[in-house]
């Protein structure tokens, strides 16, 4: 199995701060993000981005990630050291590399070797114990719903010191869920002495997106928009989550004009809307043709942009 340096897949270093981090993963997620990357090997490099951050978000997983030292570099065969145990994270959903799976306890890696490199916990106790979990989804995933795989680990309430045994569910997420949502799969947590077992609340994450931010059931994008399409209007295609769509730009639009498309944001009872913020990108004057255009322009137009600046 290949070890993977996630700070390498980041771009960062080891003593990166959480928001150069966030930073990193935010730049290389729109670069690689399928949806509008070209590059070939995007869909690849996205998950692998995807699960690097999704390590060092996580000042716990980072840190049992970085107790690994520096003894491994990418693309060795990646064996656990001698003695090396640490608790065993389960919000593993399954959808990762082998290699993460082996640090924090995914269906994969834990079914085939037993367990992650880090110490298998005897569940003992004795009164059934809801389990807490996170289950991160993409924004596209909770706009559209979707089913997922997690694995969960707990021994039988008569199996003494046996190891845990995994048992996989599907856990339907529902179309519109948001930030903060628990989901509560009754009956599946840990199991008491009597058989009776606790239930499993999931809390719903909402990965960071390339293109648009989420407020509440709102979903913002910025749109840049070349400055004769603000001058004189225009009709642009436009990304939403629900698929592109025709947007008309009224003439005299100016950066930061926002606008609405009604309903197309996350479904609910109201769905949300989806906000276009203009943002007008200038053109650089790169040949002595678009040198004179400018300079006609400003000739011709007696427009001052500062002319109220400063005045109450």
């Amino acid at each position: 199995m290949e070890y993977k340096d996630y700070y390498k897949l980041l771009g960062v270093a080891r003593h990166a701060t959480a928001d150069e981090i966030k930073t990193a993963y935010r730049r290389l997620a729109r670069k690689y993000h399928p949806d509008v990357s070209k590059e070939p090997g995007a869909e690849a490099r996205f998950k692998e981005v995807a699960e690097a951050y999704e390590v060092l978000k996580d000042p716990q997983r980072r840190s049992m990630y970085d107790r690994l030292g520096n003894d491994w570099r990418a693309g060795q065969d990646f064996r656990p050291p001698p003695g090396w145990q640490q608790a065993r994270d389960n919000s593993s959903e399954g959808i990762f590399s082998d290699f993460f799976e082996s640090l924090f306890g995914g269906n994969r890696g834990s079914q085939r070797r037993g367990g992650s490199v880090f110490d298998r916990v005897e569940r003992r106790s004795r009164k059934p114990a809801d389990q807490h979990r996170t289950l991160t989804i993409s924004l596209e995933d909770a706009y559209r719903g979707t089913t997922r795989q997690i694995t969960v680990h707990a021994p039988s309430p008569a199996a003494g010191n046996a190891a845990p045994q995994a048992r996989t569910l599907r856990v339907k997420v529902p179309a519109g869920v948001q930030p903060g949502q628990q989901i509560r799969l009754a009956g599946q947590g840990a199991p008491g002495a009597g058989g009776s077992r606790g239930d499993i609340y999931l809390t719903i994450e909402i990965a960071p997106h390339p293109l648009f931010r989420l407020d509440g059931r709102d979903v913002q994008l910025e749109l840049p928009i070349a400055p004769w399409e603000a001058a004189l209007g225009a009709t642009v295609q436009a990304p939403t989550l629900g698929g592109p769509v025709e947007l008309t730009i009224p003439a005299g639009s100016q950066s930061g004009r926002r606008l609405r498309l009604r309903g197309r944001g996350l479904p609910g009872t109201p769905p949300g809307d989806h906000y276009i913020v203009l943002k007008i990108v200038t053109p650089p004057a790169s040949n002595a043709k678009l040198r004179g255009l400018y300079d006609q322009l400003r000739n011709h137009s007696r427009f001052d942009p500062r002319a109220d600046f400063g005045k109450s």
